[in-house]
């Protein structure tokens, strides 16, 4: 079903004022999850909200303008969990091995086929 601009402003309203979940607003209106994001970031877009890039956005490169914007923009809480995840992918390099996927989908890669130890 298609939604109008204001009906998907206000799944967006109801997602960030904690009014419903990501899951109850995919049931209930029968979207998807990319669906349910875009509703949520174009209500913070209309009032004025600052959003996120997603991670997969975020450049690597060192110092790049794009990081620094993408950081300031992180709450305390997002830019400790990026500080924790880029520790661990760290560690998990310097073991020779990277992890894709998320929860039960995660799988471990090897660097190399040689053991770093």
């Amino acid at each position: 079903m298609k939604y109008t601009l204001e009906q998907k402003l206000d799944i967006g309203r109801q997602l960030y004022h904690k009014e419903l979940t990501i899951s109850e607003a995919m049931e209930r209106f029968g979207i998807a999850r990319s669906t349910v994001d875009k509703c949520l970031t174009d209500f913070k877009r209309a009032n004025g909200i600052p959003v996120r890039p997603k991670p997969s956005k975020i450049s690597t490169s060192v110092g790049s303008s794009d990081d620094i914007e993408a950081y300031m923009s992180m709450s305390k809480e997002e830019l400790i969990n990026e500080l924790i995840l880029a520790k661990a992918n760290e560690l998990r390099a310097k073991k020779g091995y990277e992890v894709k996927g998320v929860g039960a989908n995660k799988e471990f890669i090897p660097l190399n086929n040689k053991n770093s130890k």
